[in-house]
């Protein structure tokens, strides 16, 4: 796994691996994750399912409760299908506008 820190906001991916290897190795690393604005990176799956995604929704809701961001970057998957609680995005850039756009609705009680 693969932890590039920038500012307040850690991106994080890993290649070569399935999705529950990766969600475990994430697990494991969160303790020290917990603190920053989280991107995950998932561009190293070739192919990712609506239920791939729901697998990080536990951890993404534990990690927003913390008034913290939580975002996965993929383009391989219909954002239709992924439920409103979950932050997805195709591009890293894209995530870290939105990690931008809730800091400042945190910073402003919004």
């Amino acid at each position: 796994m693969i932890f590039n820190k920038e500012g307040t906001t850690t991106i994080v991916f890993q290649e070569k691996t399935s999705i529950s290897i990766f969600m475990e190795n994430l697990e494991k690393a969160y303790p020290k994750l917990k603190h920053d604005n989280i991107v995950v990176n998932l561009f190293s799956f070739e192919k990712l399912t609506t239920g791939d995604i729901l697998e990080f929704l536990d951890i993404s809701n534990t990690h927003k409760n913390s008034n913290k961001s939580f975002v996965l970057v993929t383009n391989k998957v219909s954002y239709d299908e992924i439920p409103d609680e979950i932050s997805v995005v195709p591009t890293i850039q894209e995530a870290k506008d939105l990690i931008e756009m809730e800091d400042i609705e945190r910073d402003l009680g919004i």
